[in-house]
């Protein structure tokens, strides 16, 4: 059995292989074999992102030989055994920069390409709906979306699979849709906070003056910094914010008119408490 620790002895070695000799050509299937090997002995001791290294040397030693179905399914054992090794660690919350699940998006589309040009569309769309689904699984449905739709292109030629594979790129959009609104109501929330507690500019938390200068009427193309906003919504903040800075009750006044009916009851209170502290003596501004 391959252990983690001489992993790298064994993979070089096998890699000396395929070096060419004076007068020898490297025996390329053998080295695709023994690959192969230590791939299996890697995931039984699951060292996934090994094994799925190991997989990717087969579908290099695949592709030399001219072997395009033997390339394509090595590519996607190794983009499962990435996924799986991505799915491990986010299970475990370990800190990391999803580098096993770009590597497993990488290897899926390198196997879908070859499909594509081995006339299988119908094995590549497959590869598509199981990384979408995936991606999906991992509440990433803005990436999902990506790769359903690219199923359904290549599923033209069957129509009701196709229409299930849009029916999926529809729930993703749906989805990140309710994102996005998090988001958005978030946002308006925090601006509302800041008007509301206006903090000194020495005490300004870093991240609080990015979020107000997003909101400068100096600032360039500054709602496409804040695009999940509605432009009237970010308009309208924006005149907030001026109108807090400037102490100006009456234009506030008038603002809180025209957002009453696009805020939740929590923002529209909020927004109430504002209006108090700027009409307060001890009003300080921001």
């Amino acid at each position: 059995m391959a252990a983690e620790g001489d992993f790298l002895l064994r993979y070089r070695a096998v890699s000396n292989k395929l070096k060419r000799r004076f007068l020898r050509k490297p025996n390329v299937a053998e080295a695709s074999e023994q690959f192969g090997q230590l791939a299996k002995e890697l995931k039984q001791e699951e060292c996934l992102q090994y094994a799925g290294f190991c997989n990717l040397a087969v579908a290099r030693c695949e592709q030399t030989l001219f072997n395009a179905p033997g390339e394509a399914l090595a590519l996607t054992d190794a983009a499962r055994l990435f996924l799986q090794a991505e799915k491990e660690t986010q299970k475990l919350q370990c800190p990391g920069f999803e580098e096993h699940l770009q590597a497993a998006t990488n290897c899926y589309s390198f196997a879908i390409k070859v499909y594509i040009e081995l006339n299988q569309p119908v094995m590549a769309a497959s590869l598509c709906l199981e990384l979408g689904n995936a991606l999906k699984e991992m509440n990433k449905p803005a990436e999902a979306s990506v790769h359903f739709q690219r199923a359904a292109e290549l599923q033209s030629q069957v129509p009701i699979e196709c229409l299930l594979s849009l029916g999926k790129v529809a729930t993703c959009k749906i989805i990140t849709r309710v994102f996005m609104d998090v988001i958005a109501r978030c946002e308006v929330s925090r601006v509302l906070l800041l008007m509301l507690l206006q903090p000194p500019p020495q005490k300004l938390l870093l991240e609080h003056a990015q979020t107000l200068e997003k909101y400068d009427w100096e600032s360039f193309d500054s709602h496409s910094q804040v695009n999940y906003l509605p432009e009237n919504i970010f308009l309208l903040l924006q005149s907030v914010v001026m109108a807090c800075q400037e102490k100006d009750l009456e234009s506030l006044k008038v603002l809180q008119v025209e957002l009453w009916p696009l805020l939740t009851p929590e923002q529209n209170h909020l927004l109430h408490l504002v209006l108090q502290e700027v009409l307060s003596p001890s009003g300080r501004g921001v």
